[in-house]
């Protein structure tokens, strides 16, 4: 049915391949009908839902797989990588992202009888699950608003509340719970990694991080390592290429231009670095990407940006 209901959406756009923003606020489909390259971008706390196909996603050292009506949750700003693992012509793959609302979280805890209790801090803040039972039926009821722009307004909120509730008391709201409750170490992570994404572009030193993640440094590291599967020189290091990637692919700008606009000093460093992540040079990868972003908008007539399809292209 959730399935069904996304492919009427979709039959306006002729069954092209495009990533297509919808009336709802941080809600959105992709549809693809070839099996891509990995792509990166970073990772808002969200929803991301397979109806159709399969993808991978690593991040870090870790590597989460999921098919049909499966999802992957991520709890956590953070650099992932992507790419479809079935997709093709005939049956192309179709995903569907829903952000979290922090906020209505947060409320939601705050007005349940037993809030679950946060689990222990030695998972990663991702993890993968099936779409099923009432966080399935939510997740319909909200993408059969995308068929009535006039309800949006009035029964998002409303349905939101609902898929968080699911969530917290799901067989993963132990987890989920580490996002809004104010002493855990997810949270206290998350509020370092704010700070990393305001100032990835210098030099910052440990203690500034575990001073905003209100952490000692011993303890600060070892806990942003095992929620983030990385250590945070490796996390700025992957912020500073996939926005190189961006703006190199999306604004045209030279490799040299974006290798200092992100806080590189050394242009044969920053080529070195961009090569070793993505497996192909700055240059030739641009190239590729600017190709691809160019495919799409001809294809998909769709109101969507360059930036939009480098983060959601896989």
């Amino acid at each position: 049915m959730l399935l069904e209901t996304v492919k009427r959406f979709l039959e306006p756009h002729g069954g092209r391949d495009g990533w297509f923003a919808t009336g709802v606020d941080g809600v959105h489909i992709i549809q693809l009908s070839d099996n891509l390259p990995s792509n990166g971008s970073v990772y808002k706390p969200s929803l991301c839902i397979t109806l159709q196909g399969a993808k991978q996603v690593a991040v870090g050292d870790k590597t989460f797989d999921y098919g049909e009506m499966a999802f992957l949750l991520v709890a956590v700003d953070i650099p992932a990588f992507g790419r479809l693992v079935h997709a093709s012509k005939a049956r192309p793959y179709i995903g569907l992202t829903i952000e979290l609302d922090v906020a209505i979280l947060r409320e939601v805890v705050e007005q349940m009888q037993e809030a679950p209790l946060p689990a222990d801090d030695r998972g990663i803040g991702v993890f993968t699950s099936p779409l099923q039972g009432e966080l399935a039926d939510t997740v319909l009821r909200l993408v059969k608003t995308l068929d009535q722009p006039g309800a949006v307004p009035v029964l998002r909120p409303a349905i939101m509340r609902e898929l968080s509730y699911w969530l917290l008391t799901g067989p993963h709201g132990s987890e989920i719970c580490k996002l809004v409750l104010p002493h855990t170490h997810l949270h206290r992570v998350a509020d370092a990694i704010f700070f990393l994404r305001e100032n990835f572009t210098r030099t910052v030193r440990m203690e500034e991080l575990a001073a905003a993640a209100r952490m000692g440094l011993s303890s600060f590291h070892q806990h942003f390592k095992m929620l983030t599967a990385m250590t945070p020189l490796q996390f700025q290091k992957q912020l500073r290429l996939l926005e190189a990637r961006r703006l190199m692919a999306a604004d045209e700008v030279p490799v040299s231009t974006a290798a200092f606009e992100v806080g590189y000093e050394s242009v044969s460093q920053f080529s070195r670095e961009y090569s070793r992540l993505f497996g192909i040079s700055p240059k030739r990868d641009s190239q590729g990407l600017r190709s691809l972003v160019a495919g799409f908008g001809q294809a998909s007539h769709t109101p969507t940006s360059p930036q939009g399809l480098l983060a959601e292209a896989v």
